[in-house]
Order: structure tokens, then sequence, then C-alpha cells
């Protein structure tokens, strides 16, 4: 086993990628929402929503296709106020931004792959992956579990104005020295948090987000930091920020939603897409299969590949990496091979064992896809353990 510095980042919701997440998912949710209320089935829907944010300006573009109205402006408005911007000296305001719309329904040929009575096929080609290991008791690995609870505390100080001066944009990454390829400590934390146009706010940062962010994240995990390297702000100011700073666009932070780079990544963002598209839902079960092979001790970590056809309802291939951490006498092959005895990985079987078609995705559009304990995140729960190891 080797010993080696691994590092994670996060973003919080204010940064311009993760608001374009957030819209693309609110949208999503506003129809599924939308469409049920109306008398509609939420499984009509199709969604594929992009949203691009610049200074100023709002530009969705994609297909959707529902029965229902939604007014996406009033959305788009919503999320970005829910953010934080609400003052127009940041460049970057709810009710003064221009929303551009070119929204457009699925192509007809991608439709009638996934379209059928009963077993619908995948939405798109593609390969699939999900990851779990005993790192945390979350099951995920530690640098992005760290740098995720760093970025919402962020959020948190701002929101209920501990920190009143912070602004929505914010970053952070955390590395840790793993020796003999088990954590052992944090070698090093950075955060660059937006904040307002104060001399005396600038040089108070460093010691308040020490004492109001840092210290209490690392105390929930129960570690210490007093020997990490800290920096904050490296390049001495972040005022502008946000749109007004940096183009964001819905899926350009694809490894911080998912395993913070210990894992492999198919290459398929989530946001703005409905589960019949398994870029995202394959994701989740792939997740949801890992998290329970960990859970039942079949393996210290566990990654899970899948891989799908368009209009294709079987996965193509399935492949297990515990990474030589299975249990004595079980090999990879064995735990593949009884995935599908427990987990219906067709793109059916998803929605239904996950219960997909409600708008619970504009949760997931910050702070991570995984290891959030919500009741919302179907794909967290370990429940099938005793069948995993009555399966073997």
């Amino acid at each position: 086993m080797r010993d080696y510095i691994f590092t994670s980042e996060s973003v919080t919701a204010g940064h311009p990628d993760k608001i374009c997440d957030q819209i693309s998912d609110a949208v999503l949710d506003a129809v599924i929402s939308e469409e049920v209320k109306a008398g509609g089935a939420a499984d009509y829907i199709r969604s594929a929503v992009e949203c691009l944010v610049t200074r100023g300006q709002v530009f969705l573009a994609g297909e959707l296709r529902c029965h229902a109205y939604v007014d996406i402006d009033s959305v788009v408005r919503a999320v970005i106020k829910q953010i934080g911007y609400t003052d127009a000296e940041l460049g970057f305001q709810y009710s003064s931004v221009g929303i551009n719309n070119a929204l457009q329904e699925q192509s007809a040929d991608i439709a009638q792959g996934v379209d059928r009575e009963g077993e619908i096929g995948a939405g798109d080609q593609g390969i699939m992956f999900g990851y779990a290991c005993n790192e945390t008791a979350e099951l995920m690995p530690l640098a992005p579990a760290l740098a995720h609870a760093l970025a919402y505390r962020l959020a948190e100080v701002r929101t209920d104005a501990t920190l009143p001066y912070l602004r929505p944009d914010g970053k952070t990454q955390v590395s840790v020295q793993y020796l003999e390829g088990k954590p052992a400590y944090v070698d090093t934390i950075l955060i660059s948090a937006q904040h307002a146009d104060d001399p005396e706010a600038e040089r108070s940062l460093a010691d308040d987000l020490k004492a109001k962010v840092i210290a209490p994240v690392f105390e929930r995990f129960g570690l210490g930091f007093g020997e990490a390297k800290l920096f904050v702000n490296p390049t001495g100011r972040f005022v502008i920020g946000g749109p007004a700073g940096d183009t964001g666009l819905t899926g350009r932070k694809i490894i911080v939603d998912t395993y913070g780079g210990v894992a492999h990544h198919g290459g398929g963002a989530f946001s703005g897409k409905d589960p019949t598209k398994v870029d995202r839902s394959a994701a989740y079960m792939a997740r949801y299969a890992a998290k329970n092979v960990v859970a039942a001790g079949l393996a210290e970590q566990c990654e899970l590949q899948l891989a799908y056809g368009i209009g294709i309802a079987h996965p193509l291939s399935i492949m297990v990496n515990t990474f030589g951490s299975a249990q004595a006498g079980l090999s990879d092959e064995r735990i593949a091979e009884i995935l599908p005895q427990v987990f219906d990985f067709t793109p059916s079987g998803i929605i239904t064992t996950l219960d997909l078609w409600r708008p619970i995705y504009h949760l997931s559009a910050a702070y991570g896809h995984f290891g959030r304990e919500l009741a919302e995140f179907t794909w967290e729960r370990i429940d099938k353990v005793s069948q995993l190891q009555a399966a073997l």
C-alpha cells in the first residue's frame, strides 16, 4: 500500500456553474410538479435542460417535453433569489436578469427508442459509475466529503448572518494524506470565499473562516486541522464573483457532483435530465449498489461500471472493481454476477426502485449528489445488505 496525498474540491451554490445546475434541475422539478398537478403522467416528461449564465443574463437551451404550462422565467428568478443574488451591485440579480429561452421538444428519433409500453429503453448510450468506500459514515471518500461540508458551511454562515460580509460565490479544496492506503490526516485546506468590498472584512476573513467554518466542520468529522496548511483567497481579494466574474454552464462540475475524482466518471452530467436519461438514473443506481456492497461487508471499497445502448433496456456490461479490498474468497467477478439478482438495472427498474419521478432534483444540484443522507435521495439507502449476503 502506497503513501500519497489526494485532493478534492467543492463549490458553493453561488458558483456560476452551480447556478446553472440548480436552474436546470429546478425547471425539471417544476415540470414534474405541474404535470402531476394538471392530472398528467410524470413519465411523459422528457427533459434535457441546459443553462448558461453570465453578467446579467441567463440562457436556456436543450429539450423539454410536457403537457403542463410552466412559468420558466419565474422558476429561474426564484432559484437566483434563493441562492442569494439579490443585490444589483453583484452584477447578477434575480429580478433584473435577462432570461433567454430557446428550449425545444425532444428529437423524435431519440423518443422512439425510449417511449415504449412497459420496459423502456435507455435514453442514450454511455457508461456510468457508482462508488462507495468505508472512509466516512456516509461511505464516501474523505476529501470530497470534507470539501462539500466546508462549502455548505460557507453558505450557512452567510445566510444566517454569522459572517454577513460573505457573498454567494465560493470554492473549497481539501488535500488528505494517505499512509499505506488509508487516510491519516488533512494536509492542506484551501478556501476561496467571495466577500464585500470592505478592507476590515478582508483582514478578518482568514480568522473568521477558521473559527466559524473550518472548526465546526472538522469537529463534526472528529478530525483536527491544527497542522494543516491553510490558504484563504490566495489572490488576496475576491470581491467580483458569480456570473459577473465568470461564465457558468450546466454540467461543468461533474467531478464535484460525484466522488471528487476518487472514482471514475462516465462523462455525462446529471442536472436538467429526467430519469429516463441513464447518465443520471444509472449513476444513481450504481451508487446505490456500490454503497450496499460496502455496507454488507463484501468489500472496503467498490466501484461499479454500467454500460448502456440507446433504446436498449438492459445494460450491455456490468463491471465491479473492489481494488483488492473484497472479503477473503470473494472475487470482483462474483460480486458483478450477483448484483443483477438484487438490483434491476433497466431504466424502468431503476426509476421504480428509486422512485425517480418526483421533484427532488433541485436538492441534488449543489454540494454533491452522493453522500448526503436526505430522505429524497433514495440511492443513499442501505436496504439490500441481507439480500446481497443471501445471494452469495
